[in-house]
């Protein structure tokens, strides 16, 4: 074990074991902890979020004691450890490049390789008597559970989908029931996956609304500042509507949006909003406002919600990776093809009209 992984924030000990010390963790967790997770969600240092790969004792576990395996995202770690209140548990941790359980079995970093190469380099053959790891289900589609036997000893059990199911898991005999099994995807737990989508999605959309800001200005300037301004206003309220259609709504309301595709969700969404948007222009700020413009919108608004929509595809139970790309194919084209239409109308509109 490196300097480095007695010295992460969390570690508050170690263990003695035949191979050396081991860094010592509790189940509880701190404010720093909290905080940490709240940033992750928001892409605040999101990628710098990790735990050093290795074994980790949690509690007071001996040789007799279970082995989970998780990845080096630090929230996936921390939802392990705060499942097992008062458990004595050796855990396990793969480098999965900073990636959650399930994003890195699909990309295949929480893998047959990394898992069996890691049970090596902890020792954990001398540490341990058994030859059982428990696995989260997620990790199934990056490992292959023979090959980890045949290559280490030691046998895989696939445990719950959730961590907070892993004590009745024990308390079952290590088979887990069919609740277990199941993947959720409830409003509370798409809402949980709007912040880092929203934050990214704005990142662009602030550029992209300061140079539409600047491109009306150098247009309009003529007729007046005001009206320059005015209609660089509405330009950036409707990228921001857009952005809003696809990375808060959609999610939030997808069961009950029409199509199984969600780049189709994100366009019915778009097309809701944008109808919205046009009838606010005309009503509230400029009555019998510049129609082109307005037809711009009906193009952008839903391509960017669209776009910002599928990318939950691979957060749900909804898809798989070959309907993902199956999507992709036809739905990304669209996304141009409307995108570029409307900014060709939404030019016309401000040097033309």
């Amino acid at each position: 074990m490196g300097p480095s992984i007695f010295q992460q924030p969390f570690v508050i000990g170690s263990i003695q074991t035949q191979v050396g010390l081991v860094p010592q963790v509790s189940s509880f967790l701190t404010w720093s902890d909290h905080l940490g997770s709240f940033k992750a969600r928001w892409g605040i240092g999101r990628m710098d979020y990790t735990v050093e790969p290795g074994l980790y004792a949690l509690g007071q576990p001996d040789g007799r004691s279970p082995v989970l395996v998780t990845a080096n995202y630090k929230m996936s770690f921390d939802r392990l450890r705060e499942a097992l209140p008062e458990r004595n548990m050796w855990i396990l941790v793969l480098d999965t490049k900073g990636i959650n359980v399930w994003c890195a079995a699909g990309k295949g970093t929480f893998g047959t390789v990394e898992l069996v190469n890691r049970i090596g380099s902890s020792g954990l053959a001398q540490i341990v008597s058994h030859r059982e790891l428990i696995l989260p289900q997620l990790a199934g589609p990056g490992v292959a559970a023979h090959e980890v036997k045949k290559l280490s000893g030691f046998k895989v059990i696939y445990g719950p989908i959730r961590a907070m199911d892993l004590p009745a898991f024990w308390g079952n005999g290590l088979k887990a029931t069919p609740e277990m099994r199941f993947k959720t995807f409830s409003i509370l737990e798409r809402i949980a996956l709007i912040p880092i989508e929203l934050v990214a999605a704005l990142k662009v959309g602030i550029i992209v609304i300061g140079l539409l800001f600047l491109t009306t200005l150098i247009a309009r300037s003529g007729e007046g500042w005001d009206i320059a301004f005015k209609q660089g206003f509405l330009s950036a309220l409707a990228i921001l509507t857009g952005i809003f259609a696809g990375a808060v709504l959609t999610p939030t309301l997808l069961p009950w949006l029409p199509g199984r595709a969600f780049s189709t969700k994100g366009c019915v969404m778009g097309l809701i909003v944008a109808a919205i948007f046009i009838t606010f222009r005309f009503d509230v700020l400029s009555p019998g406002g510049n129609r082109v413009e307005m037809v711009a919108w009906v193009f952008l608004i839903p391509a960017f919600a669209a776009f910002l929509a599928m990318n939950f595809t691979g957060s749900s139970t909804y898809t798989s990776l070959s309907g993902v790309k199956k999507e992709m194919r036809w739905a990304v084209p669209f996304q141009i093809g409307a995108g570029l239409i409307g900014l060709i109308l939404w030019l016309g509109s401000v040097f033309f009209a």
